[in-house]
C-alpha cells in the first residue's frame, strides 16, 4: 500500500503539529514533550472545571486530538500508530489540566489503554488529584467476550462527559453520567477490508468477495465473513444484530462512522439505509455521516447508538468548539419540491387544429 508521509517515527507529531497548524485559532496547544509525550490540549482552560482527557494510539484521527475544545475534551493523549500512550504521557496530560475540581478519564476498553491510563490515575492520586475513570466497551460484535472492545461509541462519552464539565458539574456528577452513558451505548462494524499501517507490509486477509462483520478499530478479526452484496442487505445484518440489543420503546441517538475509506457517496447511502431500515423508528438524533472515529484506511464503517433522556439529548445538541465533530440532527424525510414549468408554459395545451395536416396524417 502507498502512503503519505515521511518517516515512521515521526507520523504522529507531525500529524499532530498538524492539526495546530491548520486550526485557525490559539485555543489549542500541545505539551512540549515530544516525542515521548504526545499531548494535545485546551490552551484556554483554567483548571476551575473538571477536566475531560481521554486518548490512545494513533490512527484512529480525527480522535482524539480533534476533539479537544470548548464542550468536549480538555486534552487528548497520543501513542504511537495503534499503541497505547505511556503511563507518563497520561500522567503529564492529567498534571497540565487538572485542579481541585479533577479529572474524569474516558478509556475505550483495551488492554494498554486501560493498564496505562489506570496507573498513571493512581499516580495522580498519590500526587493529591482527584481522579475518576470511565471504561467504555460498546463493541457487541463478540457476544461472548469478557472484555467487548471500546469504538465509536466512546465519542457520545466524550460529548456528554464534556458538556457536563463545561456546564460547571461536579466530577462525582460528571463520571456517574458518563458510567451511565457507557452502559447504554452500543456498536457494530462491518469493513471490506483491513487496514494498513505506513511503512509496515500489508498483507489484506479478505478475498476479493469477502466482507467481515465486526472487526475491530485495529483490523482485529471479527465475528464472522460476509460475503459482499447490496448496501441495503449489509445494513440489515448490522440492524438486526443491533436492534437484538436496544429497547423498542426508548428512543437513541445513531452515530454513522466512517472507518477510514468509504467514499462520502457509499456513506450516504449506508446512511439512507439505516434510516429506512426498521431501526429508524427507534432513532431520534444522528451524527454523522463521517469520519469520526477511523481505523486508518479501512474500507469500513460502523453504527453506534446510544439511548436518549432528555439530558442526553441537550448534551449532544450542545455546540461545541472542536470542528471535528459533527453535529447532532433529528431525522428528517427528505423534501421535495415540485419542478419549475418553463417559461411561458401553461397549465394545459390544446392541440392545434388544422384540417390539412390531419389528413394528411390519419390517411
Amino acid at each position: 500500500m502507498k502512503h503519505f508521509f515521511n518517516r515512521r517515527e515521526t507520523i504522529v507529531t507531525e500529524a499532530l503539529d498538524g492539526l495546530l497548524r491548520t486550526i485557525g485559532s490559539g485555543d489549542l496547544a500541545r505539551l512540549d514533550g515530544y516525542p515521548e509525550i504526545k499531548v494535545i490540549l485546551r490552551a484556554d482552560w483554567d483548571k476551575a472545571k473538571v477536566s475531560v482527557v481521554s486518548g490512545g494510539g494513533a490512527g484512529h484521527e480525527p480522535s482524539h486530538a480533534g476533539f479537544v475544545g470548548k464542550g468536549m475534551l480538555t486534552a487528548a493523549v497520543s501513542g504511537e500508530i495503534f499503541a497505547s500512550p505511556s503511563v507518563e504521557a497520561v500522567l503529564a496530560a492529567i498534571r497540565a489540566v487538572t485542579g481541585p475540581a479533577g479529572c474524569l478519564l474516558i478509556v475505550k476498553n483495551y488492554t494498554g489503554d486501560r493498564l496505562n491510563f489506570g496507573l498513571a490515575a493512581e499516580k495522580a492520586r498519590a500526587e493529591g488529584f482527584h481522579v475518576e475513570m470511565v471504561i467504555v466497551a460498546d463493541d457487541i460484535a463478540l457476544p461472548d467476550i469478557n472484555q467487548p472492545r471500546g469504538v465509536a461509541g466512546t465519542l457520545f462519552v466524550h460529548k456528554i462527559a464534556g458538556h457536563l464539565s463545561e456546564a460547571g458539574h461536579d466530577l462525582a456528577f460528571v463520571a456517574t453520567a458518563a458510567r451511565a452513558a457507557a452502559k447504554d451505548i452500543v456498536s457494530l462494524g462491518m469493513s471490506l477490508s483491513s487496514c494498513s499501517i505506513p511503512g509496515q507490509p500489508h498483507e489484506d486477509r479478505f478475498g476479493e468477495n469477502d466482507g467481515e462483520l465486526g472487526l475491530g478499530i485495529h483490523g482485529e478479526p471479527g465475528v464472522e465473513r460476509i460475503a459482499v452484496q447490496s448496501a441495503d442487505r449489509l445494513v440489515a445484518i448490522m440492524v438486526e444484530r443491533l436492534a437484538a440489543r436496544l429497547d423498542p420503546e426508548a428512543t437513541y441517538a445513531l452515530l454513522i462512522n466512517n472507518l477510514g475509506s468509504v467514499p462520502p457517496l457509499e456513506m450516504s447511502v449506508v446512511a439512507n439505509a439505516v434510516l429506512a431500515s426498521p431501526l429508524a423508528k427507534t432513532i431520534k438524533l444522528t451524527i454523522g455521516p463521517g469520519p469520526l472515529m477511523t481505523a486508518l484506511n479501512m474500507n469500513g464503517f460502523s453504527l453506534s447508538l446510544i439511548r436518549l433522556d432528555a439530558a442526553r439529548e441537550t448534551a449532544l445538541q450542545a455546540p461545541v468548539g472542536p470542528h471535528a465533530w459533527m453535529p447532532a440532527k433529528p431525522v428528517v424525510s427528505p423534501a421535495v419540491v415540485p419542478m419549475a414549468k418553463a417559461a411561458g408554459q401553461s397549465a394545459a395545451r390544446k392541440p392545434s387544429q388544422d384540417a390539412r395536416t390531419r389528413s394528411l396524417l390519419v390517411t
